[in-house]
Parts: structure tokens; sequence; C-alpha cells
């Protein structure tokens, strides 16, 4: 497993400011995995995706840590992220995500034509933001489209699913490499899966809850965090009844 990365908040703000912009945090379940797709656009959009079709985002924004982000999605169920600096290897690891941001995630695609023949730019001289790729894979044939910043409003959700899906993982394998290499910085990496988790961009955060009870079951650590990841775990519990 590499070394961890540190990624400040303020950087994931950056990246994420554009689709901030536009569609704000009013009401970021509906965002995630509420129906929000506007009629028309539905109406023209395919049929459901192939079982073998596979969606993919990458983002590679030179100079910014992590550089390189790349989750895949499978229609079946199966996904993998690549979280890292463009200077280190390709490592891609197993990513579980459930069935409703999963489905979320294909009818978006399918709303964008799965990205055939689409240009999302906005092409105005705007800050960089890293090149952010939708990709759309089935069966051989390959679709996508690139861009630095969108106005598109199912593109802007997509790109704040995966943008979430990436800070959770960021997040859970900060906790992890904590509990084993740095006991003492446990309580650091909580501080900052709280901040996430307060701005309400994580598609997923009940995938932690394994890491946090182990957290606050453990008597070795520090009793601030013991605390901290037991108010946490409660915190997701509540949310989802």
């Amino acid at each position: 497993m590499r070394p961890e990365m540190a990624v400040p908040a303020a950087f994931f703000k950056k990246a994420l400011a554009g689709v901030i912009l536009l569609i704000g945090f009013a009401a970021p379940a509906a965002i995630l995995v509420g129906a929000t797709a506007n009629g028309a656009t539905a109406a023209r959009s395919p049929g459901p995706a192939p079982q073998g079709a596979t969606i993919i985002y990458r983002r590679i924004f030179k100079g910014s840590v992590p550089e390189f982000i790349e989750i895949k999605v499978e229609k079946d169920g199966a996904g993998s992220y690549d979280i890292r600096q463009l200077s280190e290897d390709a490592d891609p690891q197993p990513l579980q995500i459930g069935a409703a941001v999963r489905e979320k995630i294909f009818d978006l695609a399918a709303q964008l034509h799965n990205f055939a023949g689409l240009d999302l730019d906005v092409h105005r001289r705007i800050a960089d933001l890293g090149e952010k790729t939708f990709r759309y894979e089935n069966d051989g044939a390959i679709q996508e489209t690139h861009f630095n910043y969108t106005i598109n409003h199912e593109a802007s959700q997509l790109l704040m699913i995966f943008e979430g899906l990436a800070r959770q993982q960021q997040d859970q394998t900060a906790i992890e490499q904590k509990l084993r290499y740095d006991r003492l910085g446990v309580n650091d990496a909580l501080v900052q899966f709280e901040g996430d988790l307060s701005q309400r961009t994580l598609p997923e955060p009940e995938r932690l809850l394994p890491v946090l009870d182990r957290v606050a079951a453990d008597t070795k650590l520090v009793d601030v965090a013991r605390q901290r990841a037991r108010a946490l775990a409660e915190r997701i519990r509540a949310s989802q009844h």
C-alpha cells in the first residue's frame, strides 16, 4: 500500500468550486441518489446500460495532491479506484459502491448519451481545475469526453458523485493508515473526515463505519480519538433512519 497522501480540504473545495457554484448544497441527498433528471433530457436518453457496461471517471491535476484520480464503476456492481501522484505506479484497488449510487451514476451517464459526441467544457478563460474525463465502455465500444469546467447540470451531478467517492476513499485510507503506522495521528484523520462529512459531499459515509467502530473500541488509542470516532459513527447511523 502506498504511503498516505495528506489532502487539504481547501484543495478539494477548489476542485469542486465550479460544481458548487452551479448546484450548491441545498439538497445533497437528491444530488447523490435522488431522482432529479430533467424530463426532456430523460426522454431523449438511451435505455438502461447493458450489464457489462463500465463508466470511468478520471481527473489529472498536475501539482496537486493527489494529481491522479481514476474511479471505475461496472454495471454489475464491481468497482475500483486509483488515487496517487503521477510519479507513482498505477495501483488500482477494489471499491465497493452501493446499488443506489451506482444506479444514479449510470442514469446520469444515460442522460448524457453515455458521453457520445459530447462537449461539456464551458470554453471560457477560467482557472485550471484539472482535466476531467468521463468514459463509457461496453463490448469494445468506447465513448468519452474531456473538460476542465462544465455548467451542464447532469455532468455536474456526476462529477460531484465521483469526487465525493474519491474524497470518501481518501478519508478511509487515511484513518486505516494512521491506525497502522501513526496511532497518535488517528484523531487528525478523524477531524478531516468529520469536516468532509459536515459538507455532505460523501455519497456513502456508512462505508467508514467498520473502521470508526475499530477506533472507538481500541483502548490503546487516545481517548479523544475514540470519542470522536464513536460520535461520528452514531451520527452516520442516525442519518440512515
